[in-house]
């Protein structure tokens, strides 16, 4: 058996039923990127969702722990318990009765972050230098840095789009990745003669 053979033998047991299921994970997809484009032209509505799904997560979490903490008597580290429910509770309160504003605190962490990376790339470029390639890293730093510069400089504006554009990006990203594996599935299929099933089947 020829390396091509083993390898594509290799890359269709990998797909394992999804070769004849591919279907499902193609609309997946495409209802990603549809998701995902609706979402760019309404980032700030995104934004604010967002910020109300995780101030109800938050308060549901700081709940649930604090009725924990209350049937855990003589526990040592109790208190801190109480005190880590009581931070979730407020900031989920805070999430619900002012996402702009917990919006603008994400995003500000968001653009540190961002710059935190892009200055680590641009170190680890500067190690590698004289290395194939080792320039593209250095940009890839640079332009970290720009973006997080740009979003911390748009404050407080930026806290209203920033976090809904990153979710539509990701939903993009993700559906197109289904789409291609989907597509890569049924190519698996056709070459081992496997029954493929229609979308709606």
């Amino acid at each position: 058996m020829t390396s091509t053979t083993q390898d594509m033998t290799s890359l269709n047991a990998s797909f394992g039923e999804l070769r004849g299921n591919w279907g499902w994970l193609l609309a997946l997809g495409i209802l990603f990127v549809i998701l995902g484009t609706i979402g760019l032209g309404m980032s700030f509505a995104l934004t604010m969702a967002s910020m109300l799904f995780f101030g109800v997560l938050m308060l549901i979490g700081g709940g649930f722990q604090l009725g924990h903490a209350f049937k855990c008597k003589g526990w040592k580290c109790i208190l801190w318990h109480i005190v880590t429910a009581v931070l979730y509770v407020i900031a989920g309160l805070m999430f619900i009765n002012d996402p702009a504003l917990a919006s603008t605190i994400i995003t500000l962490l968001i653009a540190g972050i961002i710059i935190g990376i892009g200055l680590f790339r641009v170190f680890i470029a500067f190690q590698m230098k004289g290395a194939s390639g080792w320039w593209w890293l250095l940009l890839g730093g640079i332009v970290s840095i720009i973006l997080g510069v740009l979003i911390l400089a748009e404050l407080p504006s930026s806290g209203m789009w920033v976090i809904g554009l990153f979710i539509a990006v990701d939903l993009i990203m993700h559906g197109w990745s289904y789409i291609f594996v989907a597509l890569a599935a049924r190519t698996a299929g056709k070459s081992t003669g496997h029954n493929e099933q229609p979308i709606n089947a």
